[in-house]
């Protein structure tokens, strides 16, 4: 048969720590100074035992009254009207304890009256219980700040999350659409071409939905996506594409959010190359500088009818709205003309330790 076994409450733990140390401070001190007798040590572990009881009641009164959830100036009233009520309680305990033990301590009968007796034990019971009831007051508050601050973050986190589904919702149709139009204008000229785009399609839905469940992904697997693209982009721009890439072996694990450069080179394609009667160049660039990661696609054209920094259409939206919510401000997107007479989408993010 199983045995169980009791657990005790962390409560409970300092509850019988607390009220061991005290009995632990008042032998060191009164055999520091004088003897010790037995009736001492008697009446100081059950005026304690005393003090542990009281305590639990006022716990029980405390959570009855709910005072932990009224407003910070009720809370602090209630603490101390329940000290004071319960120091009463405590004081008269110990003076009953030590008259049923028979102990006089310090032969206070001779020099005060019980009236008198009574008024010095609540005054050092009060004082035990201030402590007992400011240490219980700071931790509730410390523990319903930090659950209150918990609960910001995982609410924060939800939103975060739906925001960032929602905005990959609407990247896949926008990839997709584009991409069969490029299949599309190869069915009658190529046939055997279109079939190869279609296995190529495949190929990238089948990433790009793996890519779905992650946050970022390493730029490798990024980059074979874009790939692939490129090559279905090229069987329908041909000789009018020409594709570079300057890629940072040691950039290939840095992790980037999923579909975000295929983003960048969608865009590329279609607010720069399909405009330019002659085609022109895709440069896609990636290197470590100074103490970030830059990640640049460049391509043949000007910006129409926006400034530096403007953000043209839904895919360029995307990526900025997506960098702010997964690197915290800490991210950054800018598109610019050069004066080489091409256009530059650049994301800027923290370098990643990959271990």
């Amino acid at each position: 048969m199983a045995v169980m076994k009791m657990k005790i409450s962390k409560y409970w733990w300092c509850q019988i720590i607390g009220w061991s140390v005290s009995i632990a401070i008042s032998i060191f001190f009164v055999t520091t100074f004088g003897k010790i007798s037995e009736l001492y040590i008697t009446s100081l572990i059950l005026t304690c035992i005393t003090g542990l009881i009281i305590t639990h009641g006022m716990r029980l009164s405390i959570h009855r009254l709910k005072i932990l959830k009224k407003p910070l100036k009720e809370q602090i009233a209630f603490f101390i009207g329940l000290t004071f009520l319960f120091a009463i309680v405590f004081g008269v305990s110990s003076e009953m304890i030590d008259h049923m033990l028979g102990y006089d301590p310090q032969g206070r009968a001779a020099k005060y009256s019980l009236g008198q007796r009574i008024f010095l034990s609540c005054f050092n019971a009060l004082w035990s219980l201030l402590i007992w009831n400011f240490i219980y007051f700071i931790y509730h508050y410390v523990e319903k700040t930090r659950r209150r601050e918990l609960d910001t973050f995982r609410l924060e986190a939800a939103v975060k999350a739906l925001e960032l589904k929602t905005i990959k919702s609407h990247i896949n149709p926008h990839f997709i659409f584009n991409a069969l139009n490029s299949i599309r204008a190869l069915v009658d000229e190529n046939p055997e071409r279109a079939r190869s785009a279609i296995t190529e399609l495949s190929n990238i839905l089948r990433s790009s939905m793996r890519a779905e469940m992650q946050e970022t992904v390493p730029l490798q697997q990024e980059l074979n996506i874009v790939k692939d693209y490129l090559a279905l982009e090229h069987m329908r721009f041909e000789e009018r594409l020409k594709i570079e890439f300057n890629i940072d072996p040691d950039t290939l694990q840095q992790p980037i959010p999923p579909m975000m450069l295929q983003t960048l080179v969608e865009n590329a394609i279609k607010h720069g190359i399909s405009k330019q009667i002659d085609g022109g160049t895709i440069r896609i660039c990636s290197l470590f500088k100074a103490n970030h990661y830059e990640l640049t696609v460049q391509n043949s054209g000007k910006i129409n009818g926006h400034g530096t920094n403007g953000h043209e259409g839904f895919g360029l939206k995307s990526t900025h709205d997506r960098l702010n919510l997964l690197y915290n401000g800490k991210a950054h997107f800018e598109i610019q003309d050069l004066p080489s007479g091409m256009v530059e989408s650049k994301i800027i993010m923290p370098v990643a330790s990959i271990l």
